[in-house]
C-alpha cells in the first residue's frame, strides 16, 4: 500500500472547479509518495534520489555529468532565485533527471541571469517539483539509503500512483552500472579555455604548456579551465580510450576526470588502459571523482557504494601530511575503500564528516587523486594547489 504525504500549501494547485490538487509527485520504490507543484518539462522520469547541500550552483549542479542517473533534492530552499544564463552550465545539456526544491521557482533577480529556471528545464526535458518537505524527504535518504524513485509531472494533476511504484522499484540501481559511456565525447577535442577572472570572462590560452591528455568519464568543463588555466595544453579523450591512443599523443601528464555510475563497471575497460599507461610510461596521473576512483582500482584497492553518499559545497577535507583543512565540493556515491590500499600507496586526504577516503598517491608522488572537485570554489580557492602539483610533477 502507498503512502501518500499530504500536499503542502506551496503545493497546491487551484484547480478549474475549485479544488485543490497537486501537479506532480515523487514515489518512493516503498510506496511513500510525495505531492508537490510541477515545473520545466511535463512527463516522468526513474532515477536514484539523492540531496545536495549546496546553497549555490544549482546551474552547474544539474549540469554535472557526475549526476547521471539521479534525481537531485536541493536542501537549500531558493533554488532558481538567480535564473540561469549561457556561462554555468558544466556540460551541454543537463544531466541530472530531474531536481525536487522546497520553494517554486521565482522570477530571476541577477546581473548575469538570461533566463528562469523553469523554461531551462522544460526546453532540456528535465522535470521539476516544487512545495516537498525537502527535509523529511532528505532524512529518508539518509536514514534509508538513496532510494529508487520515479518523478512526474501533470499539470491535471493526473497520477497513475501505481505503475510509478512499479517503475521506482523496476529502476536497476547504480551498482553495476556503466554510465561513463553515456557522458564521455563521441570524439578527442583540444582545449584551452581558462578560468572566468573580471573583467574578460572566459579567456582562451595562448601560451605553449605541458601536453596533457584528459580522459572524459563525464568531465566537467570548469575542471578543464583549470587545467588550461594551470598552465596545460589539454587534449580531451573519449572514456574508452585505450592506452595507445593515449601515449600517441605524447602527453606529459595524464588527466582522469570525474564521471557519473560504478567505478567497477567502468574500470572493465579504465583499468587495463591505466595500468598499461603506467607500465609503458613514467608520466604523472592526477585523478579526480571517478577518476580517482578509476586510478584506485588500477593500483590494487576496491571501491564500494555508500549509504547516501556526498553532495554538497560544505564538505571538510583534510590533507593528512599537512593538517590543512579545505573545503571542498563534493559528489559521489562510491568510495574508495582506504582499508584495500596497497603497498606503495598512501592515503592522502580524509572527510572530516566520516572519515571516509578523499585522496591517494603512490609513496613516489608520480601518481595522485583527490576524491573531491578541487575547480569547485567554496573555499573559494583552498584545492587549486592540486592542479599545481600536477604541473609541478611534470616539470
Amino acid at each position: 500500500m502507498t503512502e501518500r504525504a499530504a500536499p503542502s500549501e506551496q503545493a497546491l494547485a487551484a484547480a478549474p472547479d475549485g479544488a485543490l490538487r497537486a501537479t506532480a509527485c515523487i514515489v518512493l520504490a516503498d510506496g511513500q509518495v510525495f505531492y508537490g507543484k510541477g515545473f520545466g518539462a511535463i512527463g516522468a522520469a526513474v532515477a536514484e534520489l539523492c540531496f545536495n547541500t549546496a546553497m549555490t550552483g544549482y546551474q552547474e549542479i544539474m549540469t554535472d555529468p557526475s549526476y547521471a542517473g539521479q534525481i537531485v533534492t536541493f536542501t537549500f530552499p531558493h533554488v532558481g532565485n538567480v535564473g540561469v544564463n549561457l556561462e554555468d552550465d558544466e556540460t551541454g545539456e543537463p544531466v541530472a533527471a530531474g531536481m525536487v526544491v522546497k520553494w517554486d521557482p521565482t522570477e530571476p533577480s541577477n546581473w548575469r541571469a538570461t533566463g528562469d529556471l523553469p523554461d531551462w528545464l522544460a526546453r532540456r526535458g528535465r522535470i521539476g517539483v516544487g512545495g516537498i518537505d525537502t527535509r523529511r524527504l532528505t532524512r529518508a535518504i539518509r536514514q534509508q539509503g538513496a532510494p529508487h524513485v520515479a518523478i512526474a509531472h501533470d499539470p491535471r494533476g493526473e497520477f497513475d500512483l501505481d505503475a510509478l511504484v512499479a517503475s521506482a522499484r523496476a529502476f536497476p540501481g547504480l551498482t553495476g552500472m556503466d554510465l561513463a559511456r553515456d557522458v564521455t565525447c563521441a570524439q578527442s577535442y583540444r582545449w584551452d579555455e581558462m578560468r572566468w577572472a573580471w573583467p574578460d570572462g572566459y579567456r582562451r590560452r595562448e601560451a605553449p604548456g605541458r601536453r596533457v591528455v584528459a580522459i572524459d568519464y563525464g568531465a566537467k568543463r570548469n575542471i578543464l579551465r583549470c587545467l588550461a588555466s594551470a598552465g596545460c595544453d589539454v587534449t580531451v579523450l573519449p572514456a574508452t580510450a585505450t592506452a595507445a591512443e593515449v601515449l600517441a599523443h605524447e602527453p606529459e601528464g595524464l588527466f582522469l576526470s570525474n564521471g557519473p555510475g560504478d567505478p567497477a563497471a567502468t574500470g572493465a575497460y579504465a583499468v587495463p588502459m591505466i595500468q598499461e599507461v603506467l607500465a609503458k610510461s613514467d608520466i604523472p596521473v592526477f585523478g579526480i571523482c571517478l577518476g580517482h576512483q578509476m586510478l584506485a582500482l588500477a593500483l590494487g584497492a576496491r571501491t564500494i557504494k555508500m549509504n547516501h553518499g556526498h553532495h554538497g559545497a560544505n564538505h571538510p577535507v583534510k590533507e593528512i601530511a599537512t593538517g590543512k583543512v579545505e573545503i571542498t565540493s563534493m559528489n559521489h556515491g562510491f568510495t574508495v575503500d582506504s582499508q584495500t590500499l596497497p603497498a606503495g600507496v598512501v592515503e592522502t586526504h580524509i572527510s572530516l564528516f566520516d572519515g571516509s577516503n578523499c585522496g591517494i598517491a603512490t609513496t613516489d608522488g608520480r601518481v595522485f587523486s583527490v576524491q573531491h572537485h578541487p575547480e569547485a570554489s567554496p573555499g573559494p580557492q583552498d584545492s587549486f594547489y592540486l592542479f599545481e602539483r600536477f604541473v609541478a610533477s611534470m616539470k
